[in-house]
Protein backbone atom coordinates (compact mmCIF):
# COMPACT_ATOMS: atom_id res chain seq x y z
CA UNK A 1 0.00 0.00 0.00
CA UNK A 2 2.59 2.35 0.62
CA UNK A 3 4.13 1.86 -2.67
CA UNK A 4 1.25 2.40 -4.38
CA UNK A 5 1.00 5.49 -2.27
CA UNK A 6 4.29 6.41 -3.05
CA UNK A 7 3.47 5.80 -6.99
CA UNK A 8 0.43 8.07 -6.95
CA UNK A 9 2.39 11.03 -5.61
CA UNK A 10 5.23 10.72 -7.82
CA UNK A 11 2.12 10.53 -10.96
CA UNK A 12 0.71 13.54 -9.08
CA UNK A 13 4.16 15.44 -9.31
CA UNK A 14 4.09 14.41 -12.81
CA UNK A 15 0.76 15.78 -13.50
CA UNK A 16 1.61 18.64 -12.07
CA UNK A 17 4.54 19.32 -13.53
CA UNK A 18 3.02 19.08 -17.41
CA UNK A 19 0.21 21.17 -16.48
CA UNK A 20 2.85 23.64 -15.50
CA UNK A 21 4.53 23.01 -18.59
CA UNK A 22 1.11 23.25 -20.82
CA UNK A 23 0.62 26.83 -18.76
CA UNK A 24 4.29 27.89 -19.67
CA UNK A 25 3.04 26.90 -23.48
CA UNK A 26 0.19 28.73 -23.82
CA UNK A 27 1.73 31.66 -21.62
CA UNK A 28 4.62 31.66 -24.24
CA UNK A 29 1.85 31.30 -27.50
CA UNK A 30 0.26 34.27 -26.79
CA UNK A 31 3.44 36.39 -25.84
CA UNK A 32 4.50 34.99 -29.51
CA UNK A 33 1.57 35.68 -30.90
CA UNK A 34 1.23 39.04 -30.30
CA UNK A 35 4.18 39.61 -31.90
CA UNK A 36 2.45 38.44 -34.64
CA UNK A 37 -0.01 40.62 -34.80
CA UNK A 38 1.06 43.18 -37.94
CA UNK A 39 1.47 39.72 -40.41
CA UNK A 40 -1.82 38.37 -38.75
CA UNK A 41 -3.77 41.43 -39.95
CA UNK A 42 -2.61 41.25 -43.49
CA UNK A 43 -3.32 37.29 -43.76
CA UNK A 44 -6.83 38.57 -42.37
CA UNK A 45 -6.98 40.95 -44.88
CA UNK A 46 -5.51 39.84 -47.66
CA UNK A 47 -7.77 36.25 -47.80
CA UNK A 48 -10.91 37.49 -48.77
CA UNK A 49 -10.09 38.05 -52.53
CA UNK A 50 -9.35 34.52 -52.97
CA UNK A 51 -13.36 33.61 -52.72
CA UNK A 52 -14.48 36.73 -55.04
CA UNK A 53 -16.36 35.37 -58.13
CA UNK A 54 -17.36 32.58 -56.48
CA UNK A 55 -20.71 31.00 -56.18
CA UNK A 56 -21.77 31.67 -52.50
CA UNK A 57 -22.10 27.64 -51.72
CA UNK A 58 -17.92 27.53 -53.32
CA UNK A 59 -16.58 30.25 -50.94
CA UNK A 60 -16.45 28.17 -47.59
CA UNK A 61 -15.11 25.37 -48.62
CA UNK A 62 -12.20 27.19 -50.55
CA UNK A 63 -11.65 28.67 -47.61
CA UNK A 64 -11.21 25.60 -45.24
CA UNK A 65 -9.15 23.98 -48.54
CA UNK A 66 -6.44 26.89 -47.97
CA UNK A 67 -6.89 27.17 -44.29
CA UNK A 68 -5.68 22.93 -44.38
CA UNK A 69 -3.08 24.27 -46.64
CA UNK A 70 -1.91 27.14 -43.93
CA UNK A 71 -1.82 24.27 -41.02
CA UNK A 72 0.22 21.64 -43.36
CA UNK A 73 2.72 25.13 -43.95
CA UNK A 74 2.79 26.10 -40.53
CA UNK A 75 3.27 22.16 -38.67
CA UNK A 76 4.64 19.96 -41.07
CA UNK A 77 6.89 22.55 -43.16
CA UNK A 78 7.82 25.81 -41.17
CA UNK A 79 7.65 23.99 -37.91
CA UNK A 80 10.23 21.59 -38.41
CA UNK A 81 12.36 24.18 -40.72
CA UNK A 82 12.51 27.11 -37.89
CA UNK A 83 13.48 25.08 -35.08
CA UNK A 84 16.61 23.56 -37.45
CA UNK A 85 17.45 27.36 -38.02
CA UNK A 86 17.02 28.63 -34.64
CA UNK A 87 19.09 25.73 -33.20
CA UNK A 88 21.84 25.12 -35.71
CA UNK A 89 21.72 28.16 -38.04
CA UNK A 90 20.46 31.06 -36.18
CA UNK A 91 22.03 33.70 -38.78
CA UNK A 92 20.10 32.56 -41.31
CA UNK A 93 17.25 33.57 -39.54
CA UNK A 94 16.94 37.40 -40.47
CA UNK A 95 18.38 36.85 -44.50
CA UNK A 96 15.30 34.65 -44.81
CA UNK A 97 12.70 36.98 -43.32
CA UNK A 98 14.16 40.12 -45.47
CA UNK A 99 13.43 37.85 -48.73
CA UNK A 100 9.74 36.92 -47.40
CA UNK A 101 9.58 40.10 -46.44
CA UNK A 102 10.59 41.58 -49.73
CA UNK A 103 8.31 39.42 -51.34
CA UNK A 104 5.28 41.17 -49.02
CA UNK A 105 7.02 44.31 -50.52
CA UNK A 106 6.37 43.30 -54.17
CA UNK A 107 3.47 41.75 -53.50
CA UNK A 108 1.77 45.07 -52.31
CA UNK A 109 3.07 47.73 -54.90
CA UNK A 110 2.40 45.16 -57.92
CA UNK A 111 -1.33 45.60 -56.65
CA UNK A 112 -0.61 49.26 -56.37
CA UNK A 113 0.92 49.61 -59.85
CA UNK A 114 -1.51 47.40 -61.46
CA UNK A 115 -4.23 50.12 -60.54
CA UNK A 116 -1.64 53.33 -60.92
CA UNK A 117 -0.85 51.81 -64.89
CA UNK A 118 -3.29 48.98 -65.36
CA UNK A 119 -2.44 46.69 -67.71
CA UNK A 120 -3.48 42.92 -68.39
CA UNK A 121 -2.06 39.76 -69.98
CA UNK A 122 -3.48 37.29 -72.04
CA UNK A 123 -2.23 34.54 -71.37
CA UNK A 124 -3.27 35.36 -67.91
CA UNK A 125 -6.52 36.36 -69.23
CA UNK A 126 -6.74 33.11 -70.64
CA UNK A 127 -5.74 30.84 -67.74
CA UNK A 128 -8.03 32.44 -65.32
CA UNK A 129 -10.90 32.60 -67.87
CA UNK A 130 -14.19 32.00 -65.69
CA UNK A 131 -15.64 29.52 -68.46
CA UNK A 132 -13.37 26.45 -66.40
CA UNK A 133 -14.70 27.54 -62.95
CA UNK A 134 -12.64 24.52 -61.45
CA UNK A 135 -9.70 25.64 -63.04
CA UNK A 136 -10.13 28.74 -61.68
CA UNK A 137 -10.43 27.57 -58.07
CA UNK A 138 -7.59 25.46 -58.14
CA UNK A 139 -5.66 28.69 -59.53
CA UNK A 140 -7.13 30.58 -56.69
CA UNK A 141 -6.26 28.11 -53.90
CA UNK A 142 -2.94 27.46 -54.70
CA UNK A 143 -2.12 30.82 -55.22
CA UNK A 144 -3.18 31.96 -51.63
CA UNK A 145 -1.26 28.59 -49.87
CA UNK A 146 1.40 30.20 -51.72
CA UNK A 147 1.11 33.67 -50.15
CA UNK A 148 -0.03 31.95 -46.82
CA UNK A 149 3.49 29.69 -46.84
CA UNK A 150 5.16 33.25 -46.83
CA UNK A 151 3.14 34.62 -44.55
CA UNK A 152 3.61 32.08 -42.08
CA UNK A 153 6.94 32.00 -42.65
CA UNK A 154 7.11 35.46 -41.40
CA UNK A 155 4.90 34.49 -38.08
CA UNK A 156 6.72 31.79 -37.22
CA UNK A 157 10.07 33.05 -37.63
CA UNK A 158 8.89 36.40 -35.34
CA UNK A 159 7.11 33.64 -33.30
CA UNK A 160 10.33 31.79 -32.71
CA UNK A 161 11.86 34.91 -31.70
CA UNK A 162 9.74 35.76 -28.97
CA UNK A 163 9.92 32.70 -27.63
CA UNK A 164 11.83 32.19 -24.22
CA UNK A 165 11.72 28.31 -24.02
CA UNK A 166 14.42 26.39 -21.76
CA UNK A 167 14.21 23.47 -24.62
CA UNK A 168 13.92 22.21 -28.22
CA UNK A 169 10.47 20.54 -27.04
CA UNK A 170 9.08 23.57 -25.44
CA UNK A 171 9.65 25.63 -28.49
CA UNK A 172 7.94 23.18 -30.66
CA UNK A 173 4.95 23.25 -28.55
CA UNK A 174 4.89 26.85 -28.42
CA UNK A 175 5.32 27.13 -32.17
CA UNK A 176 2.30 24.64 -32.75
CA UNK A 177 -0.06 26.39 -30.32
CA UNK A 178 0.82 29.95 -31.97
CA UNK A 179 0.56 28.12 -35.65
CA UNK A 180 -3.29 26.62 -35.24
CA UNK A 181 -4.18 29.44 -32.96
CA UNK A 182 -3.14 31.95 -35.77
CA UNK A 183 -5.12 29.50 -38.41
CA UNK A 184 -8.13 29.06 -36.55
CA UNK A 185 -8.31 32.92 -35.99
CA UNK A 186 -7.23 33.86 -39.54
CA UNK A 187 -9.55 31.79 -41.14
CA UNK A 188 -12.23 31.63 -39.06
CA UNK A 189 -12.73 35.57 -39.46
CA UNK A 190 -12.72 35.20 -43.01
CA UNK A 191 -15.42 32.69 -42.87
CA UNK A 192 -17.75 35.22 -41.29
CA UNK A 193 -16.46 38.25 -43.72
CA UNK A 194 -16.91 36.26 -46.55
CA UNK A 195 -20.25 34.85 -45.51
CA UNK A 196 -21.79 38.38 -43.82
CA UNK A 197 -23.58 39.14 -47.30
CA UNK A 198 -25.69 35.77 -47.17
CA UNK A 199 -26.02 36.31 -43.62
CA UNK A 200 -27.98 39.56 -44.42
CA UNK A 201 -29.98 38.60 -47.13
CA UNK A 202 -31.25 35.62 -44.46
CA UNK A 203 -31.70 38.37 -42.31
CA UNK A 204 -33.32 40.53 -45.08
CA UNK A 205 -35.85 37.95 -45.89
CA UNK A 206 -36.23 36.03 -42.95
CA UNK A 207 -36.28 38.76 -39.58
CA UNK A 208 -39.09 38.94 -38.04
CA UNK A 209 -38.92 42.37 -37.12
CA UNK A 210 -38.43 45.29 -39.71
CA UNK A 211 -35.37 46.07 -37.73
CA UNK A 212 -33.99 42.85 -38.49
CA UNK A 213 -35.14 43.50 -41.90
CA UNK A 214 -32.98 46.50 -42.18
CA UNK A 215 -29.75 45.46 -40.38
CA UNK A 216 -29.49 42.68 -43.06
CA UNK A 217 -30.51 44.97 -45.84
CA UNK A 218 -27.88 47.29 -44.66
CA UNK A 219 -25.20 43.96 -44.29
CA UNK A 220 -25.75 43.61 -47.83
CA UNK A 221 -25.29 47.15 -48.94
CA UNK A 222 -22.10 47.57 -46.79
CA UNK A 223 -19.94 44.12 -47.75
CA UNK A 224 -18.79 45.54 -50.88
CA UNK A 225 -17.58 48.81 -49.39
CA UNK A 226 -16.29 46.25 -46.78
CA UNK A 227 -14.55 43.71 -49.09
CA UNK A 228 -12.75 47.28 -50.98
CA UNK A 229 -11.39 48.24 -48.14
CA UNK A 230 -10.61 45.09 -46.41
CA UNK A 231 -8.52 44.84 -49.63
CA UNK A 232 -6.91 48.11 -49.49
CA UNK A 233 -6.05 47.28 -45.33
CA UNK A 234 -4.14 44.01 -47.16
CA UNK A 235 -2.00 46.17 -49.59
CA UNK A 236 -0.92 48.39 -46.56
CA UNK A 237 0.00 45.55 -44.36
CA UNK A 238 2.15 43.97 -46.79
CA UNK A 239 4.20 47.02 -47.36
CA UNK A 240 3.82 47.88 -43.64
CA UNK A 241 5.03 44.14 -42.61
CA UNK A 242 7.12 43.97 -45.64
CA UNK A 243 8.75 47.10 -45.09
CA UNK A 244 9.25 46.81 -41.34
CA UNK A 245 10.84 43.95 -41.70
CA UNK A 246 13.58 44.90 -44.20
CA UNK A 247 14.40 47.67 -41.73
CA UNK A 248 14.41 45.59 -38.77
CA UNK A 249 16.73 43.20 -40.85
CA UNK A 250 19.25 45.45 -42.11
CA UNK A 251 19.76 46.86 -38.26
CA UNK A 252 20.24 42.81 -37.32
CA UNK A 253 23.14 43.18 -40.35
CA UNK A 254 24.83 46.33 -39.16
CA UNK A 255 23.28 48.66 -41.37
CA UNK A 256 20.96 50.16 -39.04
CA UNK A 257 21.39 54.00 -40.37
CA UNK A 258 17.57 54.05 -42.16
CA UNK A 259 15.90 52.32 -39.17
CA UNK A 260 17.68 54.92 -36.43
CA UNK A 261 16.40 57.66 -38.63
CA UNK A 262 12.83 56.40 -38.87
CA UNK A 263 12.75 56.26 -35.18
CA UNK A 264 13.81 59.44 -34.55
CA UNK A 265 11.50 60.80 -37.33
CA UNK A 266 8.70 58.97 -35.34
CA UNK A 267 9.33 60.14 -32.30
CA UNK A 268 10.00 64.02 -33.23
CA UNK A 269 6.46 63.75 -34.84
CA UNK A 270 4.97 61.68 -31.74
CA UNK A 271 6.14 64.58 -29.18
CA UNK A 272 4.78 67.40 -31.19
CA UNK A 273 1.12 66.35 -30.40
CA UNK A 274 -0.44 66.16 -26.87
CA UNK A 275 0.88 64.06 -24.62
CA UNK A 276 -2.33 61.64 -24.48
CA UNK A 277 -1.67 60.87 -28.55
CA UNK A 278 2.43 60.24 -28.15
CA UNK A 279 2.46 56.92 -28.47
CA UNK A 280 -0.26 56.65 -30.96
CA UNK A 281 0.86 59.08 -33.35
CA UNK A 282 4.78 57.63 -32.87
CA UNK A 283 3.83 54.17 -34.02
CA UNK A 284 1.53 55.62 -36.48
CA UNK A 285 4.22 57.30 -38.11
CA UNK A 286 6.54 54.98 -37.83
CA UNK A 287 4.67 52.14 -39.66
CA UNK A 288 3.64 54.95 -41.95
CA UNK A 289 7.16 55.30 -43.02
CA UNK A 290 7.87 51.92 -42.99
CA UNK A 291 4.86 51.42 -45.40
CA UNK A 292 6.41 54.03 -47.85
CA UNK A 293 9.85 52.34 -47.83
CA UNK A 294 8.29 48.72 -48.23
CA UNK A 295 6.33 50.44 -51.57
CA UNK A 296 9.51 51.73 -52.62
CA UNK A 297 10.89 48.61 -52.14
CA UNK A 298 8.37 46.94 -53.78
CA UNK A 299 8.76 48.92 -57.09
CA UNK A 300 12.58 48.47 -57.48
CA UNK A 301 11.65 44.78 -57.10
CA UNK A 302 8.63 44.94 -59.88
CA UNK A 303 11.22 44.73 -63.16
CA UNK A 304 13.94 42.17 -60.78
CA UNK A 305 10.47 40.19 -60.84
CA UNK A 306 8.34 40.53 -63.97
CA UNK A 307 11.57 40.66 -66.26
CA UNK A 308 14.30 38.03 -64.33
CA UNK A 309 12.96 35.87 -61.95
CA UNK A 310 9.51 35.36 -63.45
CA UNK A 311 10.96 34.02 -66.48
CA UNK A 312 13.90 32.22 -65.17
CA UNK A 313 10.81 30.05 -63.30
CA UNK A 314 8.80 29.79 -66.20
CA UNK A 315 11.61 28.99 -68.34
CA UNK A 316 12.84 25.91 -65.63
CA UNK A 317 8.93 24.89 -65.30
CA UNK A 318 9.08 24.58 -68.78
CA UNK A 319 12.08 22.38 -68.94
CA UNK A 320 10.50 20.07 -66.42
Amino acid sequence: MSGLLALLDDVAGIAKVAAASVDDVVAAAGKAGAKTAGVIIDDAAVTPKYVQGFAPARELPIIWRIARGSVFNKIVLLLPVALLLANFAPWLITPLLMIGGSYLCFEGAEKIFHVLFPHGSHAIDEDMNVRDPGHLEEQKVKGAIKTDFILSAEIMTIALAAIEAPNLWMQAATLAVVGIGVTVAVYGSVALIVKMDDVGLFLATNAPTPVGRGLGRGLVKAMPGVMKTLSIVGTAAMLWVGGSIIIHGMEVLGFGWLGHHIHDWAYAIGHSVSDGWVGAVEWISKAAMDGVFGLAWGFVLIPVATKVIGPLLSKKAATH
